[in-house]
């Protein structure tokens, strides 16, 4: 169950999904020009890139990764690699400023002491969507998903534990982070359409970043 003090985040800027997920509303946006600035560190090193479902299905939101391993898709399945298979090169280490603040969002949302040893960050354009998905591929599936929103505004689909469960429509706008885990750990959540727009950091585009305990 979420447990948030007074301590933390204003209430005014905290809205309960369920008992296990909240959205912290600004929760980022004070840093998320340094942020930003890190992503294209980190993207010069390894760039976002379509990957590939085990279907044949190319994904149309860029993605790549930082920390000790990274989530990756092709014909052999989904999985962590410690090497980034675009590059041959170990994923870039994760910016102290990332996982500051998503052991910072954990605690908020009522998950002490969450370590991420992996940050997967997405490129939205506009059209680009992500469908419903749960992230199963954890090992440690005791630890939350901490999700970062940068630049234009989106729609998060936040489902249950089946793919057929209505899903909630939640708008989120930069700097806006969504914490879940507990029992709703493995529910399906995705990303509707993203419409056009222009943001002051990210120009047209949406950049998110999802730290996972992933080893």
């Amino acid at each position: 169950m979420i447990d948030l003090l007074s301590s933390r985040q204003p209430a005014r800027a905290v809205q309960l999904l369920s008992e296990a997920a909240v959205v912290l509303r600004g929760f980022a946006r004070d840093t998320a020009a340094r942020l930003v600035a890190e992503v294209d560190g980190i993207t010069a090193v390894a760039p976002f890139r379509n990957m590939v479902t085990p279907g044949g299905f190319r994904m149309s939101v860029g993605m790549t990764n930082c920390g000790r391993a990274g989530w990756v898709t092709d014909r052999k399945g989904y999985r962590y690699e410690p090497v980034d298979p675009v590059t041959g090169n170990p994923w870039p280490q994760m910016p102290e400023v990332f996982r500051r603040l998503a052991e910072r969002a954990a605690l908020a949302g009522g998950y002490p002491g969450f370590e991420p040893d992996a940050c997967l960050m997405n490129l939205y354009e506009p059209g680009t969507r992500l469908s419903l998905h749960r992230d199963e591929n954890e090992r440690d599936l005791s630890a939350p998903i901490v999700s970062v929103s940068l630049g234009l505004p989106a729609i998060f689909l936040f489902g249950g534990n089946h793919r057929n469960d209505r899903s909630r429509r939640v708008p989120l706008e930069s700097g806006d982070v969504v914490v879940w885990g507990g029992p709703d750990r493995l529910v399906y959540h995705g990303v509707a359409p993203l419409a056009d727009g222009n943001d002051p950091l990210t120009g047209s585009r949406r950049i998110n970043l999802t730290f996972r305990k992933a080893l």
